[in-house]
């Protein structure tokens, strides 16, 4: 076998790749493109995002602390990468994008309509960690596009061709490989 090191860093790739809405009463909503995010807790429901401190989007929801986790697809690839190189200072992300604002049922930022699944968040921490400070935050709400419903009335997110972000790329998913617990399932 060979295997090649290197420095330390993280490589836990692919990763999910989302669009987070945020905003301050009164101003324009925001769009920030987060790759380093995740599932934390599952009862209560709660998720991370990490975001630098430079970022536009970092003092908004500091401040706020309230975002929409807004899932990602092939169909928004390009407003994805859009949204995480270019600063909602200087731009309205979501009228370049032409991106619709989501009116969200709990929080008071909105979400992304043309998302697949739009999810509501709390923060209820912060932890500085370095280059990135995570928000540790709370899932408030959930909505998801009624077109991704399958047959049998379940959401299916592989109807909604997701993308996932490794070492400065973008992908789509590939094919579906098993259901949790097909390894043992018995035939």
């Amino acid at each position: 076998m060979n295997k090649v090191e290197f420095k330390p860093g993280n490589m836990l790739y692919p990763l999910p790749v989302v669009m987070v809405s945020c905003a301050r009463q009164g101003e324009k909503p925001n769009i920030i493109t987060i790759a380093w995010t995740g599932t934390i807790c599952s009862d209560p429901a709660m998720l991370s995002i990490s975001v630098r401190k430079s970022r536009h989007s970092y003092d908004i929801i500091k401040e706020t602390g309230e975002f929409v986790v807004n899932l990602t697809t092939k169909e928004l690839a390009f407003a994805t990468d859009y949204c995480g190189v270019k600063s909602g200072r200087d731009i309205d992300k979501f009228k370049e994008c032409c991106l619709t604002p989501l009116k969200s049922g709990v929080v008071s930022c909105p979400g992304i309509a043309e998302a697949p699944v739009n999810i509501e968040c709390k923060v209820e921490k912060v932890l500085e960690l370095g280059s990135h400070d995570m928000f540790i935050a709370r899932v408030v709400a959930v909505t998801a596009d009624g077109a991704y419903m399958d047959e049998e009335g379940r959401f299916d997110l592989s109807l909604a061709k997701p993308i996932v972000y490794s070492h400065g790329t973008y992908y789509d998913l590939g094919e579906k490989l098993g259901k949790f617990g097909y390894s043992v399932k018995k035939k």
